[in-house]
């Protein structure tokens, strides 16, 4: 089962961190590695709730996870094509795409609007969308450690609700969005420096197959 997982996160560039499949197992079977991804480093501490698994789901195996482990890396492939400055990454079943103000979606401080350099990226993104409309979106913001407990988490949530509904608002079905935030809670880069708040100001998407592609996999892989 491990060396199928492997070869499922092989064949393009946002796969060369295959031994995330492995920090899976400790998070816990719902969701995997991936939900480390989108929190960040103190997944197993706060905010991990059965929620998120349930939106991300478990990992499939077997000659299933393989086919959908073959669109998926099509999948990151093009988000890589259309906005090269996004940092995107294959993990479990899904796929993660990191934006922090280095990546291609960038918020000024204190604000929340989708600014015209955010819109160019997010139209990249709301094409691969279209094109394999056989996947959920879950959208995670975050912010640094600067000002109020209250105000980062009101923040968040509002970056986070933003890139949402600039991504419907382009044409994708709302009904493939959750939307969460953490404020500053889930730091993923210290917050000691000013280069680890920049990257802590992110918003963080993960991409996973929906259950008809699960069920399309099965029956091709001959599992139904």
């Amino acid at each position: 089962m491990f060396a199928i997982a492997i070869s499922m996160l092989t064949g393009c560039e946002a796969t060369k961190n295959a031994n995330n499949q492995q920090k899976g197992t400790v998070i816990g079977a719902a969701g995997g590695a991936i939900l480390g991804a989108v929190i960040g480093n103190n997944v197993g501490k706060k905010g991990d709730g059965g929620e998120l698994g349930a939106v991300i789901g478990g990992v499939v195996g077997g000659a299933a996870g393989n086919v959908i482990g073959k669109k998926m890396d099509k999948q990151a492939q093009r988000i890589e094509e259309e906005i090269p400055g996004a940092e995107v990454e294959r993990v479990d079943d899904g796929i993660v795409v990191n934006f922090d103000e280095n990546s291609g979606v960038y918020f000024a401080t204190n604000k929340y609007n989708i600014n015209s350099a955010s819109q160019e990226t997010l139209n990249g993104l709301s094409r691969v969308m279209q094109e394999y409309p056989q996947t959920n979106v879950l959208v995670v913001g975050h912010t640094d450690s600067t000002g109020s407990a209250d105000y980062n988490m009101t923040l968040s949530k509002n970056r986070a609700q933003a890139v949402t509904n600039y991504l419907v608002s382009q044409g994708i079905a709302s009904g493939r969005f959750t939307t969460q935030w953490y404020g500053e809670e889930q730091p993923k880069y210290t917050n000691e420096t000013a280069e680890g708040r920049s990257k802590n100001r992110r918003v963080t998407l993960a991409i996973v197959p929906n259950q008809e592609m699960v069920n399309e996999a099965k029956q091709e892989a001959g599992e139904n």
